[in-house]
């Protein structure tokens, strides 16, 4: 058979950047048949970074094959959940004091601020939800309009300007990077948003996010929000679209880039580009539909476990369940449609260590295995046989926990401190144990080390004991230094008096109560003290705890007690078989592991449909009085535009009113579509009835992702 006889090859590549792996996989379109796969390390500081060395490990032997690249990504919801667990309270109701500017700092480290018209401060204080808008720099402004659409108070696009001229003039220039802006009702009028931008546009190059191009609905906080999010979010995700873009250039990979949403679905680069908030929970989505396809179930629990975190979605008729209340990230309510999902600290690279109570902890803190740090460093081997030799409770964990230079810093401004300097000196030759560290500093204990930002930047990094070592000591896992593991449970195991198989034990046996705890709070929406090996079962008069443990470990003399998963679970990343073995006995269930499970996040990049969603409101346009319908108004934004359409109907003409926004809904969601990169898109169009005459039109356009020829 000739070389022309075989049919042109469609290639898709996928791509998932992790909390700690980037995984690659090369799939052909429309056998789906997997080629080619590749695993590494994450590059936080730099996605592209390792974005390029998967490419590079799938070896791509013809880059005109590839018809379409698609990658998930946790950027923005750990810019978001990061900067969240760093942010400052500042007085909300007056302009952030730029004397202190960390305090004027959004979650994502970019300054954003919000403009809220016709929004009610009193209210707002009262109900206490001046930190909902994670932005401290929110400032109020008179418009806005009522349930019905009807200006309420006229708009006040002076101060609005004397505003923005005051944020980005003088000594404040350079503090707000971005501006939201969202007006009260914007929804069902967005008249306010549009007129403020056009007056914000014309004195300011900033880029500026108006609430009703995210959200139809009517919760004014959580659209606020979602506007100050996507403000923030526009420079981090361009650049890492740009990086991506600039990786493919160099492989030559010529082909539409497309990006998972928080709900599984994928989005044009362009647009994801535009409204980055969407792609909040992209990463866990795109596990659930990886999971989804390499099982062929339509029903089942989807357990992803990476190195940092274990993420838990559920699919039912083949579908991810989606939270139509909107996804929640550090901490921050949003209107963004997302998965259902639930995560916890807990993975293969898990900090074991021991808490204040002398108790053992099993994360949330993410480390490098010691396996892996002696396999580059195989002094850390020696030091710790050294260490073993010791007498019993001579070494405390801290002699486990090494700190070690990942590189070197680009220029020595990164480092601001004496303290910052003399600790990347110390770091220079060797990686070293936390209590050296402490001893050449001169502090008495590590939280007098101000090293959060060489962490941050990726200059620093932390070892210690992990789940993926005790793997190794296992033989399940055999890539690094197993000897280097072996020798740090026995140093651990020691420091407690205990054997190191009691340890390792108690480690896989805690990790199992973790997990199971989280299956049981997620599917049942229901509270239950978290697990605590202080509190067997025997002991607890928690009716709730009780049934827990007698249901993981049968104690009681007289009552048997049980949980029953009817589902399968579907275990996703490389260390699923470890951890959710004794889970799925725990739950009386099966667990898959299907082949490839170690990538179907990279998979589930690509498995995906393009979705666009567009809905119309018709509401009631009232007499002065607000007693009597005189009409209806049927509501159309142009998401991304500065442009709206409100068409006016008459009392008797509910039926053409309700026609007229189906029509609109079906061929703008149609054409949203294909400008998103969809295949002959389906659309469906649905009615919901919202109470006092107001309706809402959705219209869904779905296809696969269209590939190049």
């Amino acid at each position: 058979m000739s070389k022309d006889d075989n049919p042109p090859r469609s290639l898709v590549l996928g791509i998932d950047t992790g909390g700690t792996y980037t995984d690659g996989v090369l799939l052909e379109y429309h056998s789906r048949h997997v080629l080619a796969t590749h695993k590494s390390l994450t590059t936080k500081r730099d996605f592209a970074i390792g974005i390029e060395r998967v490419i590079e490990g799938i070896h791509i032997e013809d880059p005109s094959e590839i018809r379409m690249v698609s990658v998930s990504t946790t950027l923005a919801t750990n810019a978001i959940a990061e900067g969240a667990d760093s942010r400052h309270p500042a007085d909300s109701r007056h302009p952030a004091d730029s004397r202190h500017p960390a305090d004027s700092r959004h979650p994502t480290g970019k300054r954003v601020a919000l403009f809220l018209i016709g929004y009610d401060p009193d209210l707002i204080t009262s109900f206490k939800m001046e930190a909902r808008f994670s932005t401290p720099n929110y400032y109020y402004f008179a418009g806005g309009h009522d349930l019905y659409g009807r200006e309420k108070e006229a708009l006040d696009l002076p101060a609005i300007l004397d505003k923005v001229s005051e944020i980005t003039g003088g000594g404040a220039k350079g503090e707000v990077e971005a501006i939201a802006i969202s007006s009260y009702f914007s929804p069902l009028n967005p008249e306010h948003e549009n007129r403020a931008y056009k007056a914000v546009s014309s004195v300011c190059d900033l880029p500026i996010v108006l609430g009703h191009h995210l959200s139809t609905k009517l919760g004014s906080v959580e659209r606020a929000t979602t506007a100050a999010l996507n403000a923030s979010l526009l420079a981090v995700l361009q650049d890492f679209i740009i990086a991506v873009r600039r990786v493919m250039e160099k492989r030559r990979i010529d082909a539409p880039l497309m990006v998972v949403r928080g709900d599984g679905t994928l989005m044009s680069d362009e647009f994801a580009a535009r409204t980055p908030v969407e792609t909040i929970h992209s990463g866990p989505a795109a596990s659930a539909i990886g999971g989804r396809f390499l099982s062929g179930l339509d029903d089942a629990l989807i357990i992803d476990v990476g190195g940092t975190t274990a993420d838990l979605a559920l699919i039912e008729d083949a579908q991810v369940t989606i939270s139509e209340e909107g996804a929640t990230v550090g901490g921050y309510k949003t209107a963004v449609r997302a998965a259902d999902l639930h995560s916890i600290g807990l993975g293969g690279d898990s900090h074991i260590a021991l808490g204040r109570d002398k108790l053992m902890a099993l994360g949330p803190e993410r480390v490098t295995p010691l396996a892996y740090l002696a396999h580059q460093y195989p002094g850390v081997t020696s030091r710790l046989r050294a260490l073993s030799r010791r007498a019993w409770g001579q070494v405390t964990p801290d002699y486990l926990e090494y700190w070690f230079l990942l590189r070197e810093p680009q220029h020595e401004g990164l480092l601001k401190t004496a303290q910052e300097k003399a600790l990347v000196n110390f770091l220079r030759d060797d990686p070293r144990p936390l209590s050296e560290i402490i001893e050449h500093l001169g502090v008495l204990h590590a939280a007098q080390i101000s090293a959060g930002e060489l962490l941050r930047q990726e200059i620093i990094g932390k070892a210690g004991l992990t789940p993926t070592d005790l793997m190794h000591i296992e033989g399940s896992y055999d890539l690094w230094d197993a000897d280097a593991a072996k020798l740090a449970l026995e140093i651990f195991a020691h420091y407690q008096l205990k054997e190191p198989d009691e340890v390792r034990r108690q480690v896989w046996r805690q990790a199992t109560e973790m997990l199971v705890h989280t299956v049981i709070t997620f599917l049942s929406g229901k509270r239950l003290h978290p697990p605590d090996e202080r509190a067997g079962a025997a002991e607890d008069d928690d009716i709730g705890r009780w049934f827990f443990y007698n249901s993981l470990y049968d104690t009681h003399p007289h009552l048997e007690t049980r949980f029953r998963l009817r589902q399968p679970i579907i275990g996703i990343g490389a260390p699923a078989g470890q951890f959710l073995k004794e889970v799925a006995d725990a739950l009386h269930t099966d667990l898959i592991l299907p082949e490839h499970h170690q990538v179907a996040n990279a998979l589930g990049a690509v498995a995906g449909v393009v979705m666009v969603t567009e809905e119309v409101l018709v509401y009631p346009k009232l007499s002065g009085s607000g007693l009597e319908v005189w009409g209806y108004y049927v509501q159309i934004s142009d998401h991304g535009d500065v442009g709206v359409e409100r068409q006016a109907f008459e009392e008797e003409e509910l039926d053409q009113a309700l026609t007229y926004a189906r029509d609109q809904a079906e061929e703008r969601a149609l054409g949203a579509a294909l400008r998103s990169g969809a295949e002959n898109p389906q659309v469906t169009v649905e009615q919901i009835t919202e109470g006092l005459d107001t309706y809402r039109i959705r219209a869904k356009a779905m296809g696969n992702p269209r590939l190049t020829k």
